[in-house]
């Protein structure tokens, strides 16, 4: 990991932003503490989210799932009024 003090990094941050898209991590400190880490953005698949509702207590989605979802969005209205308008 690299370390550049807040000054380097404010006067480079182009290059900073381009070594971070690059799969490198950025340390950056300010009177030798660390006050921000610039990394590439961590891959994101569905596996955690399948983890997260397998390990859940919240019940299965059921068969009338679908259904359900359509009704709820026959429910909402295109009404661009402001409800709280003056008229």
């Amino acid at each position: 990991m690299t370390t550049m003090s807040a000054a380097e990094a404010s006067r480079n941050f182009s290059a900073v932003l381009r070594r971070a898209e690059h799969g490198e991590t950025i340390r950056i400190v300010r009177h030798g503490r660390t006050v921000a880490t610039i990394s590439p953005p961590t891959k994101k698949t569905g596996l955690a989210l399948r983890r997260a509702l397998e390990a859940s207590d919240a019940p299965p989605f059921d068969d009338d799932f679908a259904s359900d979802i359509n009704e709820a969005l026959a429910m909402v209205t295109d009404d661009l009024e402001d409800p709280w308008g003056d008229d």
